[in-house]
């Protein structure tokens, strides 16, 4: 009797269209508009628009060294006056321009060639990379004056490069690169994010059949309560798991996420699925109305993504947003996925955060066992 109510309740789950709706269709198109956003903006190449005013052999040497920089296009801005190209800057029609005066290569023999760089405040995330590209460029000049001053001087190829290395050296050491990119902060998000809407779907049954009359009629029929909330339960439970498989699926073969160690990850879900459906099944039987119900999943799951780091990093949330984070399961579900496929992580540095999702998702399972015969009571009425 309990495997056809499993049956009839994966039946009317697959009929109702805002399940598949809000647990697939939804967060697939989340993955997808954001996935492509910052893969577009991650390969993206910065235009650096240059007005020479020298049209020298120098200036065209100038320009030619940054159009060499990886990630940096020229286009040179001479067909109108450098008042006017400023004038688009202002109106918020052109980000920066490079101007590089008359007598620019002059200068550079006697030490006084000069660049202006106007630029739109408002668009300091474009333009600061171009302002670091100069200075990077004029500090080769600089040294390149140097040299030729100190090989004047009689020094030796040895001694003058000696003289011009930094007395600090920079050494960069850059830990889980292999994996890092957009979508492993992207695909888990959305996934855990979504995972807890499923609570959405499981509030929505429980008044369903209490307005049916069906709870109510469930004492005059054999099958045990333990066994109707398992009926109700298991539905839901597979639905996240496909959920799941569905939206990381997406990750590796359209995004080629990189997902790590497969058990890992498989109990990572497997324990997801019991957190939310527990603490759906939880809130469908502790709340007083469906509306109330729903509200306190789109807090729950809205909420919890923020301080979880679910949209962006916890790292840059102030201090009292992570500790807020912490208390939240999709915090552990996150960070676990995270480990697994950006740090290479395997069971036994994420049991933590299973043992985490694992114990909230029982704690709610064992609350709706003890609020199940209240709520019986209630329907009866």
């Amino acid at each position: 009797m309990m495997i056809a109510m499993v049956i009839k309740e994966l039946k009317l789950m697959a009929r109702e269209k805002g399940n598949f709706f809000f647990l697939i269709l939804m967060p697939l198109i989340f993955i997808v508009v954001f996935g492509s956003i910052f893969n577009q903006a991650n390969s993206q190449t910065l235009t650096v628009s240059v007005h020479d005013l020298d049209q020298t052999a120098a200036s065209k040497a100038l320009i030619k060294q940054i159009d060499t920089i990886k990630g940096f296009k020229v286009t040179q801005e001479n067909h109108t006056s450098v008042a006017n190209q400023v004038k688009q800057i202002k109106a918020g029609k052109l980000s920066s321009l490079v101007v590089i005066d008359r007598g620019f290569s002059a200068g550079l023999r006697n030490g006084k060639a000069n660049l202006h760089f106007y630029s739109d405040a408002a668009e300091s995330s474009e333009t600061a990379p171009i302002q670091a590209v100069l200075k990077n460029i004029v500090t080769g000049y600089q040294q390149q004056k140097l040299a030729h001053v100190l090989q004047a001087h009689g020094e030796t190829e040895a001694q003058i490069k000696q003289t011009l290395m930094a007395p600090i050296q920079i050494q960069s050491v850059t830990e889980n690169s292999k994996h890092v990119d957009f979508m492993s902060q992207i695909v888990p998000g959305y996934t855990v994010m979504f995972v807890f809407f499923i609570m959405n779907s499981m509030v929505r049954r429980f008044f369903q059949e209490k307005d049916s009359g069906m709870i109510a009629r469930l004492q005059s029929t054999p099958l045990s309560p333990i066994s109707y909330l398992i009926g109700m339960w298991v539905p839901a439970f597979l639905s996240v798991i496909i959920q799941c498989t569905v939206l990381l699926a997406t990750g590796y073969f359209f995004y080629h996420l990189h997902l790590g160690n497969p058990l890992a990850v498989t109990l990572i879900v497997l324990c997801l699925a019991l957190c939310g459906t527990g603490l759906g099944l939880c809130l469908a039987l502790v709340v007083r109305s469906e509306n109330q119900g729903l509200g306190i999943t789109q807090l729950l799951t809205l909420g919890g993504a923020i301080v979880a780091g679910l949209w962006f990093p916890s790292d840059i949330l102030p201090s009292f947003a992570q500790k807020i984070g912490y208390f939240t399961p999709q915090y552990w579900a996150m960070s676990s996925l995270q480990d697994v496929m950006i740090r290479g992580y395997g069971l036994s540095e994420i049991w933590l955060n299973l043992l985490v999702l694992l114990l909230i998702g029982l704690a709610g399972l064992a609350v709706a066992l003890i609020r199940f015969k209240p709520f019986l009571r209630a329907a009866a009425h």
